[in-house]
């Protein structure tokens, strides 16, 4: 959420722009406010996300991650997510069998963080070319080593960040271990296109065939 924030289209560019403030939606796209919000939650999960997963003890990392999770609710608030918000709805939807571990086990579950999070790498590797320098700099606050990094690679480089961190927190490998496969893909695109709430403020197509491209390097992840 923190990096969909950020990597939104600009709040001025979202169209169609009603004359009347009292009919605008209240999902704006990214602007300076959200931005701010944005960066300070990321640079939080990069420090404290993986302490807290390792230890749940450790109140410290889990305060850090309370407070993250605000600084995020403020600034997707207004601005928005995309992708993988639209993506993840599908995912949890037409769920089958699989249940996360430490859910109730009475009836199949995805659990929407889980479900938002599986799709990032590919998402952000298709979304990098509408703003490299963000891409970059969200890679930047999870922790990579940007030197020198090239605008052309900075989808690469924030998702294999991405990947990394996943792996980390033993996050599936991707929606093949949620029970999808590939005649699944058709299916799970048709449920995504009409998320039109959260799709309009992704920064690149929404045709079906950038949704179906999408789900399908999902399917594994590492």
């Amino acid at each position: 959420r923190r990096v969909h924030g950020y990597t939104t289209i600009p709040y001025n560019d979202r169209i169609p722009r009603p004359l009347n403030p009292k009919v605008r939606p209240a999902y704006q796209g990214r602007n300076p406010i959200s931005d701010i919000w944005a960066q300070q939650a990321v640079k939080t999960c990069h420090e404290y996300l993986l302490r807290g997963y390792q230890d749940s003890l450790d109140f410290e990392a889990a305060s850090k991650m309370h407070l993250a999770s605000s600084f995020a609710g403020i600034g997707f608030g207004n601005a928005c997510v995309h992708l993988c918000h639209g993506l993840s709805y599908a995912i949890s939807g037409q769920v089958r069998s699989f249940v996360a571990q430490g859910y109730p086990k009475d009836h199949p579950l995805v659990p929407h963080g889980l479900a938002v999070v599986i799709t990032a790498p590919a998402v952000f590797e298709a979304t990098a070319a509408s703003s490299p320098e963000r891409h970059l700099h969200m890679a930047q606050c999870l922790g990579a080593d940007i030197t020198n990094a090239k605008r052309e690679d900075a989808g690469l480089i924030l998702s294999d960040k991405l990947r990394s961190i996943m792996k980390d927190l033993n996050v599936q490998n991707g929606i093949q271990e949620l029970g999808f496969s590939q005649s699944d893909i058709e299916p799970l695109t048709t449920a995504t296109v009409p998320q039109e709430r959260v799709l309009a403020l992704a920064p690149i197509s929404k045709q079906k065939e950038q949704i179906a491209s999408i789900f399908e390097r999902s399917l594994t992840v590492y």
